[in-house]
């Protein structure tokens, strides 16, 4: 398992920008994750899967003007300012 950092940014200009983001958190949910309380569209999400892998995966969900990073995390080679618990729960999948 690995964990990925994964961010993005829905144009907030459709029609549809609230259920879109609700779809789209749906279905981010159904990976072991964890999303830190200071950071609204960045979650922490670990999986078997490559980042190419849940990439595909997410960005079949969402449009093609929207925006849509995923990084794998490295043990001994990621820092930030994050809660105590999405540190814990980082730490201990890495």
């Amino acid at each position: 398992m690995s964990v990925y950092l994964v961010t993005w940014d829905l144009n907030y200009q459709k029609a549809n920008y609230n259920q879109a983001r609700q779809n789209l958190i749906d279905h981010l949910s159904q990976y072991d994750h964890i999303k830190d309380p200071g950071l609204d569209s960045v979650w922490f999400i670990s999986s078997s899967a490559t980042a190419d892998e849940l990439h595909t995966d997410i960005q079949d969900r969402i449009d093609a003007d929207d925006t849509l990073m995923v990084t794998k995390l490295a043990n001994g080679q990621h820092q930030g300012w994050l809660n105590k618990d999405t540190w814990t729960w980082i730490n201990a999948r890495l």
